[in-house]
């Protein structure tokens, strides 16, 4: 049986509050099994049936909005998809030291062309951007309060929903559907 990571979009910020108790409960009520949760940020591990990704994810945003009472975007990853993700960290390591934070931005697509080509547009003195394949790569060198860029700013940019997670938070995921 397939291993997921569900990234959630807007869980326990903006004031929509839920605590992980009750995400657990509606993703076992949706038929998923060996369902945990990591931090209180929208980040659900789980066993699936048979499927796609994308049905999966559509089923979810179905029962959490239902369930929630607002739309709830989800990013499905497997155990090799996140590992990759991690993996694949564009920035030199040099870069990665000295920054305060490294955020990686999940897609359900790639973007298109043209919002690569918006992404770079937007690089700053204080903020890196690297787009591979679902995922968003943004090296944050200053505290994001004091960015100019935001997640919904990279969101508007490339046309897509999109979740972003701190590198340290993706790593502990992916070390935990790696088990």
């Amino acid at each position: 049986m397939p291993r997921y990571v569900g990234f959630l979009r807007a869980v326990n910020v903006g004031g929509r509050v839920v605590k992980m108790e009750r995400l657990r409960q509606l993703f076992e009520e949706t038929g998923f099994t060996g369902v945990s949760t990591h931090l209180a940020s929208g980040n659900v591990l789980f066993t699936a049936g048979r499927g796609r990704s994308a049905t999966h994810e559509a089923k979810l945003e179905r029962a959490l909005g239902a369930g929630l009472g607002w739309e709830v975007a989800t990013f499905l990853r497997t155990p090799a998809e996140m590992a990759a993700v991690v993996e694949r960290l564009p920035f030199p390591a040099e870069d990665v030291a000295t920054a305060h934070a490294v955020y990686v931005g999940f897609l359900k697509a790639p973007p298109a062309p043209e919002a690569h080509a918006l992404l770079h547009g937007l690089r700053t003195p204080t903020d890196a951007l690297e787009v591979h394949g679902r995922e968003v790569y943004w090296l944050c060198r200053v505290r994001t309060a004091a960015s100019e860029l935001s997640g919904a700013s990279l969101e508007k940019a490339l046309k897509l929903a999109a979740t972003f997670r701190n590198m340290t938070t993706v790593r502990a995921v992916a070390a935990k559907l790696a088990l």
